[in-house]
């Protein structure tokens, strides 16, 4: 082996090169997996004197060293030089450019305050699939199997069993199965259903579900936290009330509105002159909820609520259509 020679042609092949692939290609046949270096130490299991081996072994070493450096050192300059290049083709004497800034989305802005507020009230925050099985998104929550949300025209099915979810209640059932109470959960997150797209309609949308189990949770409780909440997100003059409603996984059940935030309860067009809007849907966790995740319903109580965070952030900023949230025109989203 002339280790000279062969550090005379890695000096060669260096001083020779002037791009990055030809750099590669070098560097590959020297260190590549049939290179000269790699070939070399496979030659050193036929040496037979250990002594021999160990001297060999040293030079090959140093010229494995050699190429890593020259490598190095070519890259460096081949660095330098695309600088050096590319800086004189810029005319310092043009004015800048300016830089639009960007601002946080309104949906994670609405999310984030969503999610702040439950947290200071003591709530966790809990998360799940978006591909969700349909026994945890409607079985395991009570809907019967005629119910219309399990037809493949509201809900958009992956196979048999899989779906994209199309609430995050499901959330609530993972997490009931996981722990025991006491619980004080929301779960924010996407969300997926076959609608057609319109002005307040979407098939991709983001919700917060939260509920609370315990011993002795009352509806009384379930007002209390909703009305601190509207509050807190829309502002302490507005009052909140309670419809009775039906939802397959609480009972009773209920939609809870607000005083409109545009006429502050006089009427006018935002809120079609009832001086209310419809903010989400709430009620007591429903006994066969409970048995799906084997809690005893004789013992705990609950509440549920959910709701779209872009009816919220359409009501707190006074958007009139769901659409432009998704359009990500840089004019609309400069606003918040």
């Amino acid at each position: 082996m002339d280790f000279e020679v062969i550090k005379q042609n890695i000096e060669k092949d260096f001083n020779d090169v002037n791009d990055f692939n030809y750099l590669n290609l070098i560097k590959s046949k020297y260190l590549g997996k049939n290179g000269i270096v790699t070939e070399l130490f496979r030659k050193l299991k036929d040496i037979q004197s250990e002594e021999e081996k160990r001297e060999v072994g040293k030079k090959i070493n140093s010229i494995k060293q050699m190429v890593e450096e020259k490598y190095e050192q070519k890259e460096q300059e081949l660095i330098l030089k695309k600088k050096s290049l590319e800086l004189k083709d810029i005319d310092l004497t043009l004015p800048g450019y300016n830089i639009i800034k960007g601002n946080i989305h309104p949906i994670t802005k609405t999310m984030e305050e969503i999610n702040s507020i439950f947290l200071r009230m003591g709530f966790s925050i809990e998360e799940g699939p978006e591909i969700e099985t349909e026994y945890n998104n409607f079985k395991a929550l009570n809907f019967p199997e005629d119910h219309p949300a399990m037809d493949m025209h509201d809900t958009f099915y992956i196979d048999d069993k899989y779906i994209l979810r199309t609430h995050t209640s499901p959330i609530q059932i993972r997490t009931m199965l996981k722990y025991k109470p006491p619980l004080k959960i929301i779960a924010p997150g996407r969300v997926f259903r076959r609608d057609a797209i319109d002005a307040s309609h979407s098939t991709v949308f983001h919700q917060v579900e939260g509920f609370m189990v315990d011993e002795n949770v009352r509806f009384s409780d379930l007002k209390g936290v909703l009305d601190l909440f509207t509050k807190e997100i829309f502002g302490k003059d507005l009052k909140t009330r309670f419809r009775p409603s039906f939802f397959p996984f609480t009972e009773p059940s209920a939609e809870v509105d607000v005083q409109c935030v545009n006429c502050k309860g006089k009427g006018c067009s935002v809120c079609k002159q009832t001086g209310w809007l419809e903010i989400l849907g709430a009620g007591m966790i429903h006994v066969n909820v409970f048995k799906a995740v084997n809690y005893d319903p004789e013992k705990y109580t609950g509440f549920a609520f959910g709701m779209g965070v872009e009816r919220i952030a359409m009501l707190k900023y006074g958007i009139d259509d769901m659409r432009l949230f998704y359009e990500n025109d840089i004019r609309f989203l400069k606003q918040f």
